[in-house]
């Protein structure tokens, strides 16, 4: 994946499903990103809507994304996920829609209502129909290029975004969440069009006929409640922080300017478009949890990098201490993207896919949520020293969570791919790294015996390089 070579033999490998979703995620989230970083001074500045309140209204999109999530990923599971993605879409077009002519509290939290439940709904349905399309060690490969994509809809997006808006023209802000709905049109044609027969659903299979399918149930099997918890711990030091805690931090503590936190964002989206593909290709073949270790390492390091901003602030050296957290974060996420979704539907059985994926959009939405809450108190309490402290040691419990799912997930699982050893076509669940029982079936030809135990590379050291806010494609 670090030459033309590479890439030609990826978009070589996916069938003509993927290459339709992935060709088009770049435009679909363009609209996405012409919105993102203008709603809070939409709703104050323009419809005059108080600040506190501005910020309780767009937290409305998260509890309202968290409270669909598990009815969505049921409903994927039977319905299909191009079904639940197509009322995900449209949802989304109506709520930006209303929120164009908005002018009221109430008429923004209607809008919110459309738009929470299309982030609730999409990124299982997503994440399904991804899976459905395309297997083996391709998936892996596609989330990583599919966020490298979304990131740069969304950098050009906030860039184009940045030019038209004034707030002293509220048609311009009019326009840009017009323009967000008529994005959303992309992704309707596509599921309309080229991918009607994809409907992403698959039926059980007959020896799991009588296996619990109930969220509980899931939630059970010990590498599933281990893979959740990491994926709230990260989404609680990572993007939980990005739209709260790290610019006041950086603001209010490091004492840097609003044009200094605006271009380490550009630069987080720079280093993911720029880095991705190669960091792909230094991956592939390693185990994904010790890959998200290294991701771990890299976001301590660069939140003491932060910390180390707020001992010296407004000083150039302040502003460097951004600029490098902000790199090292980034280059974290181009690894977390590959690994986390690609475990998850490695390990989910076909026909409980659209519930494996709610449980971790769940997780991830729950951080988004706590994390901001937690940053506000030890931020307002003068806490910094805490508040830095509290995410490195978090990073730390991260490492030790990867290893704790290394131990229960199947090598292949772990993304060293043997094809025996991931879930079949049916949908019979992947074995736990536990022994199994002694009536499981055999899936391997007994004329291929094992003549070398499966050896994993080192992780090699990535360069130092160097994280915008993750958005669900098809959004």
């Amino acid at each position: 994946m670090t030459t033309r070579g590479g890439i030609r033999e990826f978009w070589a490998q996916l069938p003509t499903e993927g290459r339709w979703l992935l060709s088009t995620v770049a435009v679909q989230t363009l609209g996405r990103g012409l919105t993102l970083p203008f709603t809070v001074f939409y709703l104050h500045e323009v419809r005059g809507i108080e600040l506190g309140l501005s910020g309780l209204l767009m937290s409305l999109i998260a509890v309202f994304a968290l409270a669909v999530t598990g009815p969505g990923g049921s409903l994927t599971d039977r319905l299909g996920a191009r079904v639940m993605l197509l009322l995900a879409t449209t949802a989304q077009l109506v709520g930006c829609v209303v929120l164009a002519f908005a002018t009221t509290p109430l008429t923004v939290a209607l809008a919110f209502l459309f738009l929470g439940f299309n982030f609730g709904i999409s990124w299982p349905a997503f994440n399904a129909l991804i899976a459905a399309v395309v297997d083996g060690s391709a998936r892996q490969q596609y989330f990583g290029i599919n966020f490298a994509l979304v990131n740069l809809g969304i950098g050009v997006g906030g860039v184009v975004g940045g030019i038209v808006v004034d707030v002293d023209r509220p048609a311009t802000f009019t326009a840009i969440f017009l323009a967000d709905a008529v994005s959303m049109l992309v992704p309707i044609a596509l599921l309309l069009g080229p991918l009607r027969h994809v409907h992403g659903r698959a039926d059980a299979p007959e020896q799991a006929s009588g296996e619990p399918g109930s969220y509980l149930a899931i939630l059970r099997r010990p590498e599933v409640l281990w893979l959740t918890l990491l994926t709230f711990v990260a989404t609680f030091v990572g993007y939980g922080q990005m739209e709260a805690g790290m610019p006041a931090f950086a603001r209010g503590v490091a004492g840097v300017s609003t044009e200094v936190i605006g271009f380490a964002f550009a630069i987080n989206t720079a280093v993911i478009v720029g880095l991705q593909f190669l960091v792909l290709g230094r991956i592939s073949g390693k185990r994904r949890t010790r890959v998200f270790m290294v991701m771990s390492g890299l976001w301590a390091v660069s939140w003491l990098a932060l910390g180390v901003g707020g001992l010296v602030p407004g000083s150039v050296a302040a502003g460097a201490a951004v600029l490098t957290f902000m790199s090292l974060f980034a280059l974290g996420e181009t690894m977390l993207q590959p690994t986390i979704p690609a475990i998850t539907n490695d390990l989910a059985p076909d026909h409980l896919r659209g519930r494996y994926n709610a449980i971790s959009a769940g997780a991830f939405q729950g951080g988004t949520i706590l994390g901001p809450v937690v940053a506000g108190v030890l931020l307002q309490h003068r806490l910094a020293g805490v508040y830095i402290a509290l995410l490195v040691g978090g990073c730390l419990g991260m490492v030790w969570l990867a290893r704790l799912l290394e131990q229960r997930i199947t090598p292949a699982v772990n993304g060293l791919h043997r094809e025996a050893e991931l879930p079949e076509a049916t949908g019979a669940p992947a074995r736990s790294a536990a022994p199994a029982p002694v009536t499981e079936p055999v899936t391997e030809p007994v004329t291929e015996p094992v003549t070398e135990p499966v050896t994993e590379p080192a992780i090699e050291s990535l360069a130092e390089a160097s994280a915008v806010h993750h958005q669900t494609p098809l959004t």
